[in-house]
């Protein structure tokens, strides 16, 4: 009796990553319906920005990512870049974009003239205090966008409610199968994951690869400066702004990105590093995520009962189920084209996202640019 009463109580438990699914889609849902043909106006609200962009070393199709920014159709911005010093790789190609777009206003700066943890967020703090304007759009190195880029990004900050503005990523394009993966990952795990945040507690995070905000709302919270020893600093301005009482807008919008990893190995750790860092800042809701991981409960529901009906209750409802939401937010949400091709990677993607998110409980520090940093209070602090 008491083997099957246990039995039991473990099929309800790996029934509970259904129950995430569902509200997974129906967030997704909410938010695609509500927000589809409500997009802000672009043409009234066009105030000078300034685009702030540190960088460190020579990411790949480096030249084009930021050669889409100085295509933009706005009537008044600069871009700013942060550099080490001149001899970062990444440096001629800056002085050549000055060159070719000679009717853009690009300013470079070297050093960040800090000295802190994150290399990034203080380039990021020197850049705000050379910044001309007070509306400012913050983009990662890896990023590409359209010509409508900047009026989309900007154009709710006109409501005086809204603090900063965020949207999604998709890959500029995938020629390996790792970068498919990656792009599954993206769309049926990370992008559920976020919408159900919002669902639940509302838009209290921003998403690196673009944040728009001010310099006021910034200087708020003590701007880039009082997070410069800290990771995850995107995660961090969207919660302190949030925190000030705005709103963190995420448009249904998508730039795109150029992978930076080429072997599964680097992705693995990339992954690992973020999931690392998200158990140090929410460690509940790090363990929380066990009852998100569909394929490993529906293999542990058919190991205890392996009947037809369960298999095709659990580890059937889970295929279904996943595929779904995957081409429900990719295809229909972010129109992604090609997105059904890549289903069969969902479950190795899920083995994959199982197996790194036991494996950051062993973890206490993370690698970065080359670099091996512990986690403390929050903070990193360099190995050496």
């Amino acid at each position: 009796m008491t083997t099957l009463l246990t039995r039991d109580v473990f099929l309800g438990i790996a029934a509970i990553p259904f129950i995430y699914y569902a509200i997974a889609i129906f967030s997704s849902l909410r938010f695609f319906v509500t927000t589809r043909g409500k997009t802000d106006r672009t043409d009234d609200f066009l105030p000078p920005l300034s685009n702030l962009k540190p960088v460190r070393g020579l990411d790949p199709e480096a030249y084009e990512n930021f050669a889409s920014f100085c295509r933009q159709d706005y009537p008044d911005y600069e871009i700013l870049f942060c550099v080490g010093d001149t001899s970062d790789p990444v440096f001629p190609v800056l002085e050549r974009l000055v060159r070719d777009f000679p009717e853009s206003k690009i300013r470079i700066v070297i050093g960040s003239g800090r000295i802190a943890t994150n290399d990034k967020v203080a380039k990021l703090a020197r850049l705000v205090e050379e910044a001309s304007h007070e509306h400012l759009v913050i983009s990662d190195s890896d990023v590409r966008v359209e010509p409508d880029y900047l009026r989309k990004v900007i154009a709710p900050l006109a409501n005086p409610k809204i603090g900063a503005v965020t949207c999604f990523y998709v890959p500029t394009e995938e020629s390996t199968w790792v970068q498919r993966l990656q792009d599954v990952g993206m769309v049926s795990d990370f992008y559920p994951g976020i919408l159900v945040a919002k669902q639940l507690d509302g838009v209290k995070f921003a998403l690196g690869p673009t944040i728009a905000t001010t310099r006021t709302r910034l200087h708020a919270f003590g701007g880039y400066a009082s997070i410069e020893n800290r990771p995850a600093d995107d995660l961090w301005v969207g919660r302190l702004i949030a925190e000030q009482g705005y709103e963190v807008k995420l448009l249904p919008y998508t730039i795109s990105t150029v992978a930076d990893f080429q072997s599964l190995s680097e992705l693995f750790y990339k992954r690992l590093r973020w999931i690392t860092v998200m158990r140090h800042m929410r460690p509940w809701g790090h363990l929380g995520l066990i009852f998100t991981l569909g394929l490993p409960w529906a293999i542990v529901a058919v190991a205890l009962r392996p009947t037809p009906r369960i298999a095709a209750s659990y580890l059937g409802g889970y295929l279904i189920v996943r595929a779904f939401l995957t081409v429900m937010i990719g295809s229909w949400g972010l129109k992604q084209r090609g997105v059904w091709k890549k289903l069969a990677l969902i479950p190795l993607w899920d083995g994959m996202a199982t197996l790194i998110w036991l494996t950051s409980f062993t973890r206490k520090s993370i690698r970065w640019r080359g670099r091996d940093y512990l986690m403390r209070n929050g903070e990193l602090v360099p190995l050496l």
